[in-house]
């Protein structure tokens, strides 16, 4: 078994940053669904901006919003406005096909990126 990415949303903007919130990190519903991640999950956040990497779970907002929010003590390491990437993983016993969604500055969805093939299938 081996934990490999199965979802990703690629270059999202930050678009809040909230320190008084209890954690997380607050992704559009319609996002969510269209990487297949689950509210609750864990989440790997990178920030193209910074470099900086952290990990929390995936909440909720309202769909259609372009809502990425980073809450709680992440917001220390990520601000409004940075550009993040954000990963789900699977363990799983073969290779699988991420689903990998580009979005526009506005978190709105663009097209399905296509991993390199060396991350799809063994060498």
């Amino acid at each position: 078994m081996r934990w490999l990415m199965r979802s990703k949303i690629h270059n999202a903007t930050v678009t809040e940053a909230n320190l008084a919130y209890v954690g997380s990190i607050t992704i559009d519903q319609e996002l969510i669904d269209k990487v297949g991640l689950w509210p609750g999950e864990r989440v790997l956040v990178v920030s193209n901006t910074s470099g900086a990497r952290l990990e929390t779970y995936v909440i909720a907002g309202k769909s259609g919003s372009g809502a990425i929010c980073v809450n709680g003590a992440a917001a220390h390491l990520i601000s409004e406005g940075e550009q993040i990437i954000v990963m789900g993983f699977e363990l799983a016993e073969a290779p699988i096909t991420p689903k990998v969604a580009l979005v526009d500055g506005d978190n709105r969805f663009q097209q399905w990126l296509t991993e390199a093939p060396s991350m799809l299938a063994p060498a």
